[in-house]
């Protein structure tokens, strides 16, 4: 039986898949720009080898996917006053639209509760004074969208998609915004995409659109929409892949999906040590985003 030598395999870099010329190693070939698992002369050998390389450029496609799909993503950056991690859910962050910093809810809190007894109110980061309506507000993140900035638009988006701080409902601006946002790789606006076309209303809906939304968000490091990837697995009956997208959610502190986890250690689908491992991320994740003043905010938020 023949074998193939190094020098056969080093050969067949340089040669094109369709037609078989070799560049000798000149570099003139060029790969296929989705799986760059063959080379080609030219667009027309390109298109006469497709039907033999589709099955396997589009195999490799999804496996290039699923590494970067299933990538633990970086935490959450730290909140610029206490210097502690930003908590995972967007409702304990606040967003300064004087400055674009975005803020956690324990400094915040703690900085109106100081600001309160000196009668004084300002931006807890850059010091400018806090806005005195929601006209002033909205005005201030339209000057934020102007600079680029991402979470400006998102928020804005959401002022139009929800009728916030006095702005009538304007799902073509909402959509308009979010898209935006999303395309500078925001993962909230990806998240909020992901929701606008699962569910009626604001745009037609597209389920293949909504996961790829979810799919980018995660990426991003959003771990609701993580945990929403791993429920959508999980009823297509792909279980290993949807406790995969749980398991990375919880190593960031997401407590649904450290319930699924939990789930899947007892019912076999989830190995003693991947549930070890996860536990303990689980735990350090939730250590890094707590501090008393965000316990205080939390439970001042409770009285109402």
């Amino acid at each position: 039986m023949s074998t193939i030598t190094t020098k056969d395999a080093d050969d067949s870099k340089h040669q094109c898949a369709a037609c078989g010329d070799s560049d000798d190693g000149g570099g003139s070939l060029k790969a296929c720009a989705a799986c760059n698992l063959v080379k080609y002369c030219n667009r027309t050998c390109q298109i006469a080898h497709w039907p033999a390389h589709k099955k396997a450029c589009k195999e490799r496609v999804a496996e290039l996917f699923d590494e970067k799909l299933f990538k633990q993503p970086p935490p959450n950056e730290d909140c610029p006053i206490c210097y502690l991690r930003l908590p995972i859910d967007v409702d304990q962050c606040k967003y300064q639209s004087c400055c674009g910093k975005m803020l956690c809810v324990g400094c915040v809190y703690a900085h109106v509760v100081a600001a309160a007894k000196i009668g004084k109110g300002k931006c807890i980061f850059c010091r400018s004074e806090v806005s005195s309506s929601n006209e002033e507000d909205i005005k201030r993140m339209k000057k934020r969208v102007e600079a680029n900035d991402a979470q400006a638009m998102c928020s804005l988006g959401e002022c139009y998609q929800f009728e916030k701080k006095g702005l009538r409902q304007d799902h073509a601006k909402a959509l308009e915004l979010l898209h935006k946002s999303a395309k500078l790789g925001h993962r909230h606006a990806h998240f909020g995409l992901s929701f606008c076309y699962r569910n009626r209303g604001i745009v037609e809906k597209n389920t293949r659109k909504a996961t790829y939304h979810a799919q980018l968000a995660a990426m991003a490091g959003c771990a609701q929409a993580r945990y929403n990837l791993g429920c959508e697995e999980e009823n297509a009956g792909n279980m290993d892949r949807a406790h995969k997208h749980w398991m990375i959610s919880a190593n960031d502190g997401f407590d649904l999906s450290m319930k699924a986890v939990q789930d899947g250690y007892k019912s076999g689908f989830v190995t003693k040590d991947d549930y070890a491992k996860t536990i303990r991320a689980h735990g350090n994740s939730i250590d890094e985003m707590k501090s008393d003043n965000r316990d205080r905010a939390a439970a001042f938020c409770k009285t109402f």
